[in-house]
């Protein structure tokens, strides 16, 4: 199995799990310090290594009128800043090419999001800046597809890649996971983290915004690490209802340090008795 180094932190699908979590979309320093200071917290106490994510641009909203976030420059800065002040590793997305060198240099990691997935050119220009590249796999690919994903990265000499699974389209406004999918991409030998709030988001499901089953969300994580992987990665909030985005598939951010606990007891359990197919 590979070992990817994220700022101080090792991550591997035999290490113990890294959480991955933050808001949907940056809404201000003041915000982003708030929610990583908490969730850096949960995770210590719990015993997780701890990655802070937020989106600086949320350029796949459902709606033209959707809140996209607070732009390239101003986002970067809140980055760079969490993690001067918090002292974790931080991870954005990116959608153009053209960003990812600045982005390298404000966040350890790099996320292409699911419906990116394939575009040779932004897994290319990511791959060539060194940094972590999490590559989301489309809701349209199966498993077995990511390799040929991977090798685009792999092309530019980067081997820094971890692997998402977010669940897969199920008829319209559905989705669904797999989780046959989480040790068939394990084999590549690369980090797999499961989105377990992205894989109960229902797409485009309130017309003009997407819903989800935010309840479901706990029961996703669990299940996934019971499994042996790298990581988990969770959207949270103070109050998701009012988030500007994935509200309905959010956890409320006072749930956090418990889940953290029960998933760190599922994660030792299934590291002390792996299973691999």
């Amino acid at each position: 199995m590979k070992t990817i180094r994220i700022g101080a932190l090792e991550c591997s699908n035999d290490l113990p799990l890294t959480v991955i979590a933050g808001p949907c979309q940056l809404e201000s320093l003041d915000h982003a310090l708030m929610i990583a200071e908490a969730m850096a917290k949960a995770c210590a106490e719990a015993g997780a290594g701890y990655v802070f994510k937020a989106s600086y641009d949320k350029a796949n909203r459902t709606s033209v009128s959707g809140v996209r976030g607070l732009g390239i420059d101003e986002g970067l800065r809140v980055m760079d800043e969490v993690r001067a002040e918090i002292g974790c590793p931080t991870l954005t997305d990116v959608h153009a090419p053209e960003h990812c060198a600045a982005v390298a240099n404000a966040v350890d990691v790099m996320q292409i999001p699911a419906f990116l997935c394939r575009q040779t050119d932004l897994l290319i220009a990511a791959g060539e800046t060194g940094a972590v590249v999490n590559i989301k796999k489309g809701q349209f690919l199966a498993p077995w597809d990511m390799p040929n994903v991977i090798s685009k990265v792999e092309s530019t000499g980067n081997e820094n890649i971890m692997l998402t699974e977010r669940g897969a389209s199920f008829g319209y406004n559905t989705l669904v996971a797999d989780f046959r999918s989480l040790p068939t991409m394990a084999k590549t030998g690369y980090p797999v983290i499961m989105d377990a709030t992205h894989s109960v988001q229902q797409p485009g499901g309130q017309g003009g915004s997407s819903g989800g089953q935010r309840e479901f969300a706990p029961v996703m994580a669990r299940a996934a690490v019971s499994l042996g992987i790298a990581g988990v990665f969770i959207e949270t909030h103070e109050d998701p209802d009012r988030a500007p985005s994935d509200g309905p598939n959010m956890i409320p951010l006072h749930q956090m340090p418990e889940l953290m606990k029960n998933l760190m007891e599922f994660d030792a359990l299934a590291k002390a008795n792996p299973c691999r197919v």
